[in-house]
C-alpha cells in the first residue's frame, strides 16, 4: 500500500483543481522508471483512467493507481509534500530504498 501524508493529500487536491481533475473521481499515477543519479527515479502525475495492471489504493481522500512493476518498488511507501524553505515539492519516504540522491527524486535498492 502507498501512503499519502495530509500535507501531500492538500497539495494534490490544489494541483487537481489547477489541472482540470477531481479528487473524487480520478487518480494520481505513482511511478518508478530507470534514471536518476541513484539509478531509478520516481514518476508522478494524474490521470482518468486506470489500466489493467495497474494497483489501485485510496488513501486520505486521494485515489493512487501504481503499475504492477512500480508497486514491487514502492510498498510501503509515503508520498508527502515539503514546502518549507528548502521548497523540495513532493517527497517518497521509501522504506525500500537503501540509497537516495541529494535531491530525494531518485533512488536505489
Amino acid at each position: 500500500m502507498i501512503k499519502v501524508a495530509v500535507t501531500a493529500r492538500d497539495k494534490v487536491i490544489s494541483l487537481m483543481k489547477e489541472e482540470g481533475f477531481s479528487a473524487e473521481s480520478d487518480y494520481v499515477r505513482v511511478g518508478v522508471k530507470s534514471g536518476g543519479c541513484s539509478g531509478l527515479s520516481y514518476e508522478l502525475t494524474f490521470d482518468r483512467e486506470i489500466r489493467d495492471t495497474d494497483k489501485i489504493f485510496e488513501d486520505n481522500q486521494i485515489k493512487i493507481a501504481v503499475d504492477k512493476k512500480s508497486f514491487l518498488y514502492l510498498i510501503g511507501t509515503t508520498l508527502d509534500y515539503s514546502g518549507g524553505l528548502n521548497g523540495k515539492g513532493f517527497v517518497f519516504n521509501n522504506p525500500n530504498a537503501q540509497r537516495t540522491c541529494g535531491c530525494g527524486e531518485s533512488f536505489s535498492l
